[in-house]
């Protein structure tokens, strides 16, 4: 394994938020800046709908074939 050091500086509003987040979850500064480095991995990496449906996907293998283009499944919704 690479060990890599990151400095960073951070504000007081940063600082206190380290410190809170540090008492909170029982986890090291080290910890927490991988934890947030795989959330923004997460927020900026592109995802299918296929893998934001996870297991869901398939699930429901019953009913109409044709939901999504024909009209008269509509007949009466939202009354």
């Amino acid at each position: 394994m690479v060990k890599a050091y990151v400095h960073a500086r951070l504000g007081r509003e940063d600082a206190a938020l380290l410190a809170e987040l540090k008492r909170a979850t029982g986890e090291s500064e080290s910890q927490l800046v991988r934890r947030g480095l795989r959330l923004v991995r997460e927020r900026v990496t592109r995802r299918s709908a296929l893998d934001l449906a996870g297991k869901s996907a398939g699930k429901f293998k019953g009913g109409p074939k044709d939901l999504s283009t024909n009209r008269r499944h509509l007949d009466g919704f939202g009354r």
